[in-house]
């Protein structure tokens, strides 16, 4: 009987914590750790940078388009 009690109580103790591991798991899955959060700032920052120097670049070639018209 002895042999059996250690493996029951190392199942009875998983059984009991596994709700706790789920609800803290679930709890990680639903927030953003600062390290998260930094990286996908610095992701759209990039975009932004990407997509205003596109802008600025075709206004440029607008801009120098329309003074050649122009002489």
């Amino acid at each position: 009987m002895m042999l059996v009690l250690p493996g029951c109580v190392r199942t009875v103790a998983s059984v009991v914590t596994a709700p706790v591991r789920a609800g803290a798991q679930a709890a990680d899955w639903a927030t953003t750790s600062q390290d998260e959060a930094d990286r996908n700032y610095g992701r759209k920052m990039r975009k932004q940078e990407a997509r205003e120097g596109r802008e600025r670049k075709k206004a440029d070639q607008e801009r120098r388009r329309a003074c050649r018209d122009c002489d």
